[in-house]
C-alpha cells in the first residue's frame, strides 16, 4: 500500500465505523476504499468483512448502557447469527472469483438499495403492536439466521437487515434495537474473522490500517448517535453506493 492508500483506508475506516453505528451501510464506504488499492473484488470483500470487525465491538461498547438484562434474548439470537454467517462464509469461499465479480455489482445495489429504504424499514417495523416482549419468537430466530447468511457471503448493510428483522419480530424500543444490531453484527463478524483469517485472500496490510480506525469509529457513532443527522450519512452512502455499483458493471462489461 502507497502513503495515499494508507490515508484513504483508514479515514474510509472510520467513516465505516461511524456509519455502521449511526445509520448502517458502512461497508459501502470501505468497501471501495480497498478496491482504489487495487485488490479484487473478492479480496476486497474478505478484507471489509475482517477489518469492520473492531467497529462492531466499539458499536457495542458505545451502546452498552442499552443492553443491561438482554443475555437471555440476544443468546438465541447470537447462536443464529454464528450459524447462518457460518454458511454464508462457507458458500463465498467455495464461489469462483469470477462467478463473485459477477456477483458483486447486484450486492452492492441490493447494499445501497437496503440502506435508502432504512428509514421506512424503521418506521414499518418499530412501530408494531402486534409482536410479543415476552422471549424470543422462532421467526425472529430463523429471519436472524437467514440474514446472517447474506452477511457471511457479503455483509454490506447487514446491520440494517439485522434492524428491520428485529423491529418486525421484536417488540422493543428503537435503541434496544440498535444495540442488539450491534451484537448480532459483533457475533457475524467474529466468524468472517475467523473462517477468512484463516481460509480467505485477507489483505492483512490493509486490515491493520483500516481495523483502528473502524473501532473508533464504531465507538464515537454510539455514543453520539441521537446528536448525528443520519439522514445526511444515508444519502453519502447511497450515492457512493451507486457510484460502487456501476463502476463494478463497467468494468464487467470491459
Amino acid at each position: 500500500m502507497t502513503s495515499l492508500d494508507v490515508v484513504v483506508v483508514s479515514l474510509a475506516g472510520l467513516a465505516c465505523g461511524i456509519v455502521n453505528s449511526v445509520a448502517g451501510g458502512g461497508s459501502l464506504i470501505l468497501f471501495p476504499a480497498l478496491l482504489a488499492t487495487g485488490m479484487s473484488p473478492l479480496a476486497a470483500n474478505v478484507t471489509n468483512s475482517v477489518a469492520t470487525w473492531p467497529g462492531y465491538l466499539g458499536g457495542v461498547a458505545g451502546f452498552r448502557d442499552d443492553l443491561p438484562n438482554s443475555r437471555a434474548r440476544l443468546r438465541p439470537l447470537v447462536s443464529a447469527t454464528v450459524a447462518g454467517s457460518t454458511a454464508g462464509c462457507v458458500l463465498l469461499l467455495v464461489t469462483p472469483s469470477a462467478a463473485f465479480d459477477v456477483v458483486v455489482p447486484f450486492l452492492v445495489l441490493v447494499a445501497t438499495g437496503l440502506t435508502a429504504a432504512q428509514p421506512w424499514a424503521k418506521r414499518r417495523f418499530t412501530t408494531r403492536s402486534d409482536v410479543s416482549d415476552r422471549g424470543v419468537p422462532v421467526a425472529a430466530v430463523v429471519s436472524v439466521g437467514l440474514a446472517a447468511v447474506y452477511g457471511g457471503y457479503f455483509g454490506g448493510a447487514l446491520g440494517v437487515i439485522f434492524l428491520a428483522v428485529l423491529g418486525l419480530t421484536l417488540a422493543d424500543s428503537l435503541v434496544k434495537l440498535n444495540a442488539f444490531k450491534a451484537v448480532l453484527s459483533v457475533a457475524d463478524a467474529s466468524v468472517s474473522v475467523v473462517m477468512f483469517g484463516m481460509f480467505g485472500p485477507v489483505g492483512w496490510v490493509a486490515v491493520a490500517v483500516a481495523a483502528p480506525a473502524t473501532l473508533l469509529g464504531g465507538f464515537v457513532g454510539a455514543r453520539f448517535a441521537r446528536r448525528l443527522d443520519e439522514r445526511v450519512l444515508r444519502v453519502v452512502v447511497v450515492c457512493l453506493g451507486l457510484a460502487v455499483a456501476a463502476y463494478l458493471f463497467v468494468a464487467d462489461l470491459g
